[in-house]
């Protein structure tokens, strides 16, 4: 996670603002302004908004900014991929997540014996993907098929889908979801 005061202490000063000009702008005390911008405390969305919106800018446009000041690299080892699954039960291993202006979520899924996605998802995106291992059963809408190593999909994300292992090894995919909405 990354820490805002330093970013926002940094967007004050380029608009040459005290904290009690900002204050006064934005409706936020100084002193949570001074706290916020030390790091010393983490603002709701709503006082973070009021500061953002007094200097000229959106949530949105802020942390991307953020964003794409962090450190990142083009190489991952399997040691950087984060988890955002269920290890035991499906293992999501996801490639990038340290990439500014990431468009595209890459993705490890490991899903042990029996394991399934559980009622059918929607999300508005597209997805792809190659089963490596195992075999496993993807339905998309009202179609279902088993798909074993080697074979793959494609579809519209806002159609409900669910994935389930239904063979007795743990099921491997590599899959990626643009834009990355899941």
């Amino acid at each position: 996670m990354a820490v805002i005061g330093v970013h926002l202490k940094e967007l004050r000063s380029r608009r040459r603002l005290t904290v009690r000009e900002l204050a006064a702008r934005s409706g936020v005390s100084h002193a949570t302004i001074s706290l916020v911008e030390r790091d010393k405390t983490s603002p709701s969305v709503d006082t973070l908004a009021a500061m953002l919106d007094a200097l000229g800018t959106t949530l949105v446009g802020f942390f991307d900014e953020i964003r794409q000041s962090m450190p990142h690299s083009a190489f991952y080892s399997n040691e950087d991929l984060v988890e955002i699954g269920n290890a035991k039960k499906i293992s999501y291993r996801m490639l990038g997540a340290n990439h500014p202006n990431r468009k595209i979520l890459m993705m490890r899924e490991t899903y042990g014996i029996g394991a399934e996605t559980g009622g059918e998802l929607t999300h508005a995106a597209q997805e792809t993907g190659f089963v490596l291992k195992g075999s496993v059963e993807v339905t998309v809408g009202t179609e279902s098929r088993v798909l074993k190593e080697g074979d793959g999909y494609y579809f519209d994300s806002l159609s409900p889908h669910r994935f389930r292992n239904v063979g007795d090894t743990v099921a491997e995919i590599i899959s990626a979801v643009t834009p990355p909405t899941y």
